[in-house]
C-alpha cells in the first residue's frame, strides 16, 4: 500500500489490454482490492466492451470504480447502472483531436467521470493507455472547463510534468502508470517523487 501511504486518492488495477504495461492477475486484484481502506477509491480498468464481461468483472474483482478504457455500445453505460449500484463509471476519451470535446458532449450524463488518455483505438493493435505519450493538454483544458462531470488527466503525466499538467488543465486529478515505472515494474522512488511534485502543486 505504498501508493495510499505517500497520500494517493486512488489506485488503478489494469486488467487484460491489448498492449501497454501493468496488467496484474484478477486474482491479485481482487486480493488487494479488499485490503484498500477506505475512503480510497479502487479502479478497475478493463478493455472489456461485452456488459456482461464488465459487470462479471466487477463482481469478482470488488472495485468500487470502473474505468472503462474502451468505446462502448450505446446503452452500455446504463445496463452497467442497473446491475452494479453504487459502483462508479469513468470513461476513458483518447485526445486526438478537438473532436473528443464533443465525444465527452455525448456521454457525460451517462457517467460519473470521464479520464482523457493519449491512447489510440483506431490501430490494428489498440491503444488504450500505458503510452507515455504527453497529448494536447489545450484541447483537455477546453474539454475540463465545460465539463459537467470529474475529468481526469492522463498520458506522459511525470514527476517533472505533474505540476505543468495542473496549472494548464485544471484537472479533478492525475492518473499514471508508466510515469512511475522502471524496467516494466512500480518504481517506489519515482512515485514517491510524483506524489511529492502533486502535493507542492495544489
Amino acid at each position: 500500500m505504498t501508493a495510499v501511504r505517500l497520500g494517493a486518492d486512488a489506485l488503478g488495477f489494469v486488467s487484460y489490454m491489448p498492449s501497454g504495461p501493468g496488467v496484474i492477475d484478477e486474482g491479485l486484484i481482487r486480493t488487494i482490492a479488499k485490503r484498500v481502506p477506505p475512503p480510497i477509491a479502487t479502479f478497475l480498468l478493463t478493455s472489456h466492451q461485452d456488459t456482461d464481461a464488465i459487470i462479471d468483472q466487477q463482481r469478482w474483482c470488488r472495485v468500487n470504480t470502473l474505468q472503462l478504457v474502451n468505446a462502448l455500445p450505446e446503452g452500455s453505460h446504463a445496463k452497467l447502472r442497473k446491475a452494479l449500484p453504487g459502483v462508479s463509471l469513468v470513461q476513458v476519451l483518447h485526445v486526438r483531436d478537438y473532436g473528443v470535446i464533443e465525444e465527452a458532449r455525448t456521454i457525460e450524463h451517462a457517467v460519473d467521470g470521464i479520464l482523457l488518455d493519449s491512447g489510440n483505438p483506431d490501430l490494428a493493435v489498440k491503444e488504450l493507455g500505458g503510452t507515455g505519450r504527453v497529448h494536447n493538454w489545450e484541447i483537455s483544458r477546453r474539454l475540463i472547463e465545460t465539463s459537467t462531470v470529474p475529468v481526469f488527466l492522463a498520458g506522459g503525466i511525470t514527476q517533472q510534468n505533474a505540476a505543468e499538467a495542473i496549472t494548464a488543465t485544471h484537472p479533478f486529478g492525475l492518473d499514471l502508470c508508466s510515469g512511475v515505472r522502471t524496467d516494466e515494474q512500480l518504481d517506489t522512488d519515482k512515485l514517491a517523487a510524483f506524489m511529492g511534485a502533486v502535493h507542492a502543486a495544489v
